[in-house]
């Protein structure tokens, strides 16, 4: 890999590290407050809000500046959304604005790869960074609900600095006072980010132009035989993956009565399996065969289902990680072809600008789903029930599309995996 990658992997490693940790706080400072069960729920489509609302514009501000000073801004807005949690705003709209910045830090970091490496080189990067992300995932529940937890909490509260009062109270309060630390490292990797000799694109002042460019943008990719199945897979699977985290949570506190640090290990058991699955993709998977793993899509819906079965912890690990697994193998290819084809037609930043608006719309949409279910009453078990149902039955949907096509399109969907055949190699 070339010079340069490392750092951006140091990078996004502290500041996913970051997010993950701050969300377990997040959850813990809403039930310490008693907050109604659906907040906790809210968490995650709050989080997505900025990426949809902003998307049209964040792709082309990706583009128009150096993109490690795009991921040096975004960690910084994140700082303020800590920051704002810490000092009394309320936990979804804080988290919203950690969602700004998220949104903001995204198509720099995936823009970034196809400037600085060749076509036949992203699997490998895709699968390093999905792999590296996915490890600030687990160890970013696991130092969250360390944080919270009744042994580690009381140390960091009993930390003062002489002469200030900052008016921390709570564990969850004490958490985000050392995640915000974990952003301004993240923040100082950025500082390092090479530029890359892509040139820049200037960015337009006028909104309804850039709108215009984005929507463009958006139905090319949808209509790009081999970008809309993609994009399709990606989005379904980023959607259940955002809101895993807060089932997984509500499930182990509700089969297994689990608090929120111990709940928050059973997350990092997903994230461990998606991380195997993720590499093996990496080693084993090739650009032009990477709508082979569309059928794993329904496997893991189902598997979503069989969850409420489960009352044993010996029986939810393993469980958990072959779901993460099923994941990781599924998305790290097709994001791939994703990339390659949003970069074929239309540029890094851009294309990566629409996968999120399509993605986090995903986990806007199914994580308000979830959250109306628990405020309308319906309990842990029914709403992960349904909500598995429905990713199955999208996903079945998915490979019955792409099977179509290479039906009714057969000549253009092979002339397009030849393209991807040939700039792997």
């Amino acid at each position: 890999m070339k010079k340069g990658f490392s750092t951006i992997m140091s990078a996004q490693f502290f500041s996913s590290l970051a997010d993950n940790a701050l969300f377990v706080a997040a959850v813990e400072l809403l039930r310490n407050a008693q907050a109604p069960a659906w907040q906790g729920a809210a968490l995650v489509p709050m989080f997505a809000l900025f990426y949809v609302v902003l998307a049209p514009f964040v792709g082309a501000f990706a583009d128009s500046i150096p993109k490690g000073r795009v991921m040096f801004v975004s960690n910084s807005i994140k700082v303020v959304g800590c920051l704002m949690m810490l000092f009394g705003s309320h936990p979804l709209l804080a988290y919203a604005i950690v969602g700004l910045g998220a949104a903001a830090y995204s198509p720099a970091k995936y823009g970034i790869l196809t400037e600085l490496l060749p076509p036949s080189q992203l699997v490998k990067a895709n699968g390093w960074i999905e792999g590296l992300t996915i490890g600030s995932i687990i160890l970013g529940v696991v130092v969250g609900g360390a944080l919270v937890n009744d042994k580690v909490a009381p140390l960091l509260l009993g930390l003062d600095v002489p002469g200030i009062d900052l008016g921390i109270v709570l564990p969850a309060q004490a958490a985000i006072t050392v995640i915000v630390w974990l952003y301004v490292v993240a923040a100082l990797f950025n500082l390092k980010i090479p530029r890359t000799e892509a040139p820049l694109r200037s960015m337009s002042g006028n909104l309804l132009e850039l709108l215009r460019d984005f929507q463009q943008c958006n139905a090319r990719l949808w209509r790009d035989k081999l970008g809309q199945i993609s994009l399709a897979t990606t989005t379904l699977f980023w959607g259940v993956a955002g809101n895993l985290r807060y089932i997984v949570l509500a499930w182990a506190a509700a089969a297994l009565g689990y608090a929120t640090s111990e709940a928050s290990l059973l997350v990092g058991v997903v994230a461990i399996g998606t991380a195997v699955g993720a590499v093996v993709a990496s080693v084993a998977m090739k650009l032009d065969r990477a709508t082979r793993v569309i059928p794993l899509g329904t496997g893991m819906g189902l598997l979503v289902i069989a969850m409420i079965a489960i009352r044993d912890v010996a029986v939810a690990a393993p469980f958990l990680m072959m779901v993460g697994a099923l994941g990781g193998f599924l998305v790290v290819p097709m994001n791939a072809l994703l990339q390659h084809r949003g970069h074929n037609l239309m540029g890094a930043g851009r294309s990566i600008a629409v996968q999120n608006f399509n993605e986090q719309a995903c986990i806007l949409g199914l994580g308000a789903f979830y959250a109306g279910m628990t405020k309308f009453g319906l309990s842990a078990f029914g709403a992960i029930a349904i909500f598995g149902l429905v990713v199955a039955g999208t996903m079945e949907a998915i490979r019955r599309w792409h099977r179509h096509n290479l039906q009714a399109h057969r000549a253009e969907v092979e002339h397009l995996l030849d393209i991807a055949r040939s700039d792997h190699h």
